[in-house]
């Protein structure tokens, strides 16, 4: 599936740029612009983002760290009053 348009990167791309970039290095933050970088592309319209964004967290090998898990889950469950008194 093409998932930028603008420079016709698709999903499978994407894994592969991931995948290698955790076998090059483990520790790596891997983000769109780097992947965009190993792929010898750059962003155009940013149109994008979203399903590229959803496409890198479906990469087992793109781990989200456990202290950041479920960070979306806790911040809808704040009643809007809530949000507003904390400042989110």
């Amino acid at each position: 599936m093409i998932v930028c348009h603008c420079t016709n990167i698709t999903d499978h791309e994407i894994h592969a740029a991931v995948d290698w970039m955790r076998a090059s290095d483990p520790a790596v933050l891997i983000t769109p612009g780097k992947i965009y970088h190993a792929l010898g592309k750059a962003a155009d319209c940013g149109g994008c983002v979203p399903l590229f964004l959803d496409t890198m967290r479906k990469n087992a090998n793109l781990p989200v760290p456990a202290q950041l898990q479920n960070l979306r889950k806790q911040q809808s469950e704040e009643t809007p009053i809530e949000r507003r008194s904390t400042g989110h």
